[in-house]
């Protein structure tokens, strides 16, 4: 009678504390969830010497070593709601409020503003994969049925424990990526990221410009897509086809454009031309400023105030732009449309002269070997 008292007190105390646990967790959301939005810190900076990406490493670290005992405590016999109690109120001292002060302390002034809008994200969604884990624990005493540990099927279909804490865990290892890779290492990613992304649509113009085109009796027996039949034949192979192959028969027929014209009354060939060189001299821009600016960034974040973070934010912008405005031109190219041809690439234009200007000089704000290559750039893209 005395151990069936106990066992129902420990019961009491651990639906005590996860009541808590969730509170404080939805209430550290509400705080990530506006830095997120906002992206600028409210303290200035210089404030605070705290090592922001070290505090969510460690943070991170912790919530995930913790989740797994949870993980493992709600599922295997003995159920002991105290071993799970405890767990759950270290990181309520510790690591949960630790992974929300990292957030705040990530300042704009100091780790760029989208460091600290990509950290708190992160940060955010640790806490929603950590809630989720909670609510999960068993408050009957027993452990978890094999549906709610591994997941249920149907309409009322339901993430087990084991799926949420896989989730839990990629989300706390994005986190520590990013704490380990640093603020020139985020950006350095970031820029790789955008390159690639060129490179991409610059084969994909290629390949386009090497199509050739057919003239209209071909058209009509070919399938395009274009008739009700070819359309019921498009949906027959969807049906015939193994899942593995279906992507890459939507990418051959969302690829199916119309190829230039024989006559290319709109010069759209040479349009071609001029966009994939442009293309090309994008992709060796990046390249050059990864090597001469962002793998030479002073220690970051500064010591004292500093406007590299801020050239770091302003500069970001422009070359994540300019991926996406070639994208944007690709689709004009592909609609035969030379009026937006012309406005997409001076929109290209714009964005990468910006960003050649912005970063023409050092850091310390001299010119260097990077400020001349700079300029054969910029005279490269107005020949181009």
């Amino acid at each position: 009678m005395a151990g069936s008292s106990s066992t129902n007190s420990s019961l009491v105390e651990l639906g005590s504390v996860v009541h808590s646990t969730i509170a404080l967790v939805t209430e550290l959301e509400t705080v990530i969830g506006t830095i997120t939005a906002r992206g600028q810190a409210e303290k200035p900076a210089g404030e605070t010497t705290l090592d922001a990406l070290s505090l969510a490493h460690d943070s991170a670290s912790l919530i995930k070593a913790h989740a797994t005992k949870i993980s493992l405590l709600i599922i295997n016999e003995p159920f002991t709601p105290t071993a799970i109690t405890k767990v759950l109120r270290e990181l309520i001292a510790g690591p949960l409020p630790a992974l929300a002060s990292a957030a705040e302390a990530c300042d704009a002034n100091r780790y760029t503003q989208a460091v600290r809008r990509d950290l708190s994200w992160r940060c955010g969604r640790v806490l929603k994969e950590y809630k989720e884990l909670v609510q999960r624990i068993p408050s009957d005493g027993k452990i978890l049925s094999d549906a709610k540990k591994n997941g249920s099927r149907g309409v009322a279909a339901e993430k087990g424990s084991i799926p949420v804490t896989g989730l839990l865990w990629a989300a706390c290892d994005e986190v520590i990526a990013l704490s380990k890779l640093g603020v020139a290492g985020y950006f350095i990613q970031k820029v790789k990221q955008f390159r690639d992304m060129v490179k991409d649509t610059m084969e994909e113009l290629k390949e386009w410009g090497e199509e050739e085109d057919e003239d209209e009796e071909e058209g009509e027996t070919d399938t395009h897509g274009d008739e009700p039949g070819d359309i019921e034949q498009v949906t027959d192979s969807l049906e015939a086809t193994h899942i593995s192959d279906t992507q890459a028969m939507l990418d051959e027929f969302m690829g199916s454009q119309r190829p230039i014209p024989r006559d290319d009354p709109d010069r759209i060939r040479e349009k071609l031309d001029i966009g994939l060189r442009r293309l090309r001299l994008i992709t060796l821009f990046y390249q050059a400023i990864i090597k001469r600016r962002l793998q030479t960034l002073p220690p970051l974040p500064p010591p004292s105030a500093s406007d590299v973070p801020s050239k770091l934010d302003e500069a970001i912008t422009f070359l994540g732009a300019i991926p996406e405005r070639f994208e944007s031109l690709a689709v004009a190219f592909y609609e035969l449309e030379p009026g937006d041809i012309d406005a997409e690439m001076d929109e290209c234009f714009s964005n990468a002269f910006s960003a050649a200007e912005l970063l023409r000089r050092s850091w310390t704000g001299e010119n260097d070997g990077f400020t001349d290559w700079v300029l054969n750039f910029q005279l490269e893209m107005k020949k181009a």
